[in-house]
């Protein structure tokens, strides 16, 4: 199976995924809201380009804090999803893009001040497209904000997954692991700086508990 044949089947499945996905019970989804709006990064008056949108849940907290002399440009490959997203943040500074992050993003150079990209890289093959158009579309001492499910989650069988209202089945979403030290690692080599790194849990849960999350904070040289 190829990597767009990969991207195809996770779109679907998030076409799918839609309809319920505002209103399931998802704890990650919840702690990586959380985790975005405990930054530090200043939103104020910036380009933001946020990268996997999906319903919106987070493009309407950033819309908030962008200010009159910023904006947002919203990706998400999944038709649904995004049909969803528009529906709720109605702000003419928010602009929604369909599109598959692991191609040329529809940005020029040195176009974007933020990128913020929330629980899509397990999804991702390989690490090193995404983070060279980051690169490519980032102003010099531009901010890259990354929050993914923990690799130590994943390989004790943590994954994106729903119940799928047509079949009735629940259903997992593909998805790659990549260790922390890959993120960090080819970050680098794109040419970012890493400013912070965060290993998040549920606030019920035990310090000696596997993090659910892992958040990246990084800056362009």
């Amino acid at each position: 199976m190829t990597e767009t044949s990969d991207q195809s089947e996770i779109a679907t499945a998030y076409n799918d995924w839609a309809e319920t996905y505002d209103t399931d019970q998802n704890r990650t989804r919840d702690l990586a809201a959380e985790v975005l709006r405990q930054t530090k990064i200043d939103f104020a008056s910036r380009r933001v380009i946020e990268v996997g949108c999906g319903t919106g849940r987070n493009t309407e907290w950033l819309a908030k804090r962008a200010g009159e002399a910023g904006g947002i440009v919203a990706l998400d490959f999944s038709e649904q999803m995004l049909a969803k997203a528009r529906r709720r943040v109605a702000n003419p500074r928010v602009r929604f893009v369909q599109h598959n992050a692991l191609l040329k993003w529809p940005f020029p150079k040195a176009s974007a001040d933020i990128i913020v990209a929330m629980l899509i890289l397990e999804h991702v093959a390989r690490l090193d497209t995404f983070f060279a158009e980051a690169a490519r579309v980032l102003v010099s001492g531009g901010k890259l904000f990354s929050c993914e499910l923990h690799p130590m989650r994943q390989l004790t069988g943590g994954q994106a997954q729903f119940s799928n209202t047509s079949t009735g089945e629940r259903q997992r979403i593909a998805a790659f692991l990549h260790d922390v030290s890959e993120y960090v690692n080819t970050g680098l080599a794109a040419g970012f700086v890493l400013q912070e790194l965060g290993e998040w849990r549920d606030a019920d849960a035990p310090i000696n508990s596997i993090p659910r999350l892992l958040s990246l904070h990084f800056q362009r040289a």
